[in-house]
């Protein structure tokens, strides 16, 4: 289905002040509007898909906010306000006395066939929830997915609209969710009880709610499943490892707790005896992390995906995007993050000798300190000929620059990083360093964590960690707190490292 795109800009326009709204609808690409920025004391702003302007050079006035507010519906306890079935929002700025002295007028939009990239996944009848970074589109993406169940699939959904997002401001909603039932919430704090509500009172066979964000909502999240109901939702965080990693929101991948294996157990695994493992089934099967628009990275096991990943082991991850045709592209990625471009692509680095490494547009000092953490020392030469391993970002290679050319003609493995985060670094190196023995960083921190519980539990007032990264102390502060304990970082750079006590035991 080609993308067919509804904003009744009009409706938006008609509520800002004329000698506001006329410059702004003159605009060329006034198609394109994202949002209309309102600060008192200040100039207007206007942001386009691509660009920013100064609407006009004058500042906003006490009577330009007052002129707004009047024509858009009462503010709720989030500060947001909307316009009468449509599904512009208007959000608050207030000062300490709570009067309004800024309002973010974002346009709304309906777009029919934008989930056609992940339709077979929600209409296999799977629990879907969507993540992905602020503004890229994932309420959008969860209103037309609402509309495409209720319509073609004739099924029986229902939404629960905290901030009237999904289907629009006022009693009727917008046209965008088709048949789909909307259930209205009257302050935020209580979207849980109309989650409950709305599977209790209306036999939904789909559920669909934006923004699960407290652990009240993860509960009422995993009840609904449990029922036999089919969930479309979304979440706080980017990725799959941001739930891991968040223990308000884990219980939705199935919850993460520390597991002591016997000796038996932990020398058949090959790991420590206390590892980190998946509770309980997922509350979703699947999850989609929204890249880009028309870009998706799919998980559609979540419970194996979850395990690999407390494993330490390369995540395959299916990627999706639409090409210029409008046709769904699909390819693999393993690990997410780390791919090999070479004439040696297809092997690992096997010498005898420590590997020499060159950095291109890597940064250094994020390198080293993860090569601290997983007990290794690297050799980084400043010379690319003398090098046995040539490293370098994904923009860099794109880029196909000289250093680049030379190596793959001297046949030198080139390793491609996406970004330097701690997790794809980690993945780099365990595949350069495969075959040197040594200790699993997570499995070890975790063990030592475990110990340092066992201490505090048995009298000691406060034990200190080893300095780990932040992906590391994450996880040992969840199991500080699955324990009942308290824990905090200190320490600065490299030498940050948690400590685990009672309350009121910290010195």
């Amino acid at each position: 289905m080609q993308k067919v795109i509804t904003d009744d800009l009009n409706a938006l326009l008609d509520i800002l002040p004329e000698h506001i709204r006329q410059p702004l609808n003159a605009q060329p690409d006034i198609s394109e509007l994202v949002e209309v920025i309102f600060d008192l004391g200040r100039a207007p702003e206007a942001r386009f898909f691509s660009r920013e302007i100064t609407i006009i050079p004058q500042d906003i006035s006490e009577l330009d906010l007052e002129y707004v507010i009047h024509r858009v519906s009462t503010f709720g306890e989030d500060n947001r306000a909307g316009i009468e079935r449509t599904l512009h929002r208007i959000s608050a700025i207030r000062n300490r006395k709570g009067t309004v002295i800024g309002l973010t007028c974002r346009v709304g939009r309906a777009i029919y066939g934008t989930i056609k990239i992940i339709q077979d996944l929600v209409e296999s009848g799977n629990s879907v929830l969507l993540m992905g970074r602020p503004g890229v589109g994932k309420t959008t993406m969860l209103r037309e997915i609402a509309r495409v169940l209720a319509d073609d699939i004739r099924k029986r959904v229902v939404i629960v609209d905290t901030s009237n997002e999904i289907a629009g401001d006022g009693d009727i909603p917008h046209p965008g969710i088709g048949r789909a039932r909307r259930m209205q919430v009257t302050t935020p704090s209580l979207q849980h009880a109309v989650m409950i509500e709305a599977v209790e009172n209306h036999m939904p066979q789909v559920i669909v709610i934006d923004e699960i964000g407290t652990e009240l909502e993860a509960r009422a999240a995993r009840t609904i499943a449990e029922r036999g109901v089919q969930l479309i939702g979304t979440a706080h965080g980017n990725t799959l490892e941001n739930l891991i990693v968040n223990p308000t929101l884990s219980d939705l991948i199935g919850g993460i707790q520390t597991v002591t294996l016997s000796d038996e157990e932990a020398k058949r695994r090959g790991t420590q005896k206390s590892i980190l493992e998946r509770m309980s089934p997922p509350t979703f099967s699947i999850v989609v992390e929204i890249q880009e628009r028309d870009k998706v990275a799919i998980h559609a096991d979540v419970a194996a995906a979850v395990d690999t990943i407390l494993r330490g082991q390369p995540l395959d991850t299916e990627i999706r995007w639409t090409d210029e045709n409008g046709d769904v592209q699909t390819a693999k990625e393993t690990p997410p993050g780390l791919e090999t471009k070479t004439a040696s692509k297809a092997k690992k680095v096997k010498e005898e000798k420590k590997p020499r490494l060159y950095l291109f547009g890597v940064n250094k000092g994020r390198l080293e300190q993860i090569a601290k953490e997983m007990h290794l020392v690297l050799d980084i030469v400043n010379n690319a000929n003398t090098s046995t391993i040539f490293i370098t970002s994904k923009a860099y290679y794109r880029n196909r620059t000289q250093k680049i050319l030379d190596a793959e003609a001297a046949n030198i493995p080139i390793y491609v990083l996406k970004s330097n985060t701690p997790n794809q670094i980690r993945q780099l190196l365990n595949s350069i360093y495969t075959t040197e023995p040594r200790k699993d960083p997570v499995s070890d921190a975790m063990q030592e964590a475990q110990t340092a519980i066992n201490q505090v539990m048995k009298g000691d007032p406060l034990v200190e960690l080893r300095p780990q990264g932040a992906y590391i102390r994450r996880l040992q502060h969840l199991v500080a707190e699955q324990n009942n304990l308290f824990s905090d970082s200190t320490g600065k750079e490299i030498d940050r490292h948690v400590r685990i006590y009672r309350r009121g035991m910290k010195g």
